[in-house]
């Protein structure tokens, strides 16, 4: 699929880093660092503008690693981008530890899915067909 880009960043674009990756890392574009203290989130820019196809979105989902190492994740995960936004990507980081986390320019914040959606149409009815699950939710599956 082929997606216009706009980068005013000197990093290189959101690339498949293996065949059969899903994901592809983003970089932040920032002047200088910036510091996210324990529980505190910053909107971190990436100097990317995308045209993403009709019937498509971005996802701006967490990078595994720096959750794992560093308590850093997407607040709104998965973010979306949608077809028709054609402003920066930006990406909301919460720091879930207890040290002060550092961002430096060029530095993978995030990775980006591109994913197919469908249009819902909304049919009011009065009932709903039976499933085995039902009401229950919350925690309700699995339980005896």
């Amino acid at each position: 699929m082929d997606i216009k880009v706009i980068n005013t960043s000197p990093h290189s674009l959101p690339a498949y880093e293996t065949p059969s990756s899903a994901g592809m890392d983003i970089k932040a574009f920032v002047e200088e660092a910036v510091t996210i203290k324990p529980l505190a989130r910053a909107i971190i820019p990436t100097g990317l503008y995308l045209e993403i196809p009709p019937g498509y979105e971005a996802q701006i989902r967490p990078r595994s690693g720096l959750a794992a190492k560093y308590g850093i994740t997407v607040l709104n995960t998965p973010g979306t981008i949608d077809a028709d936004y054609r402003g920066e990507v930006k990406v909301i980081l919460i720091n879930l530890s207890q040290e002060d986390f550092c961002v430096n320019n060029g530095d993978r914040i995030a990775q980006m899915v591109i994913a197919k959606h469908e249009k819902a149409v909304w049919i009011n009815t009065d009932n709903l067909s039976q499933s085995q699950r039902g009401e229950g939710g919350f925690g309700h599956t699995g339980k005896q």
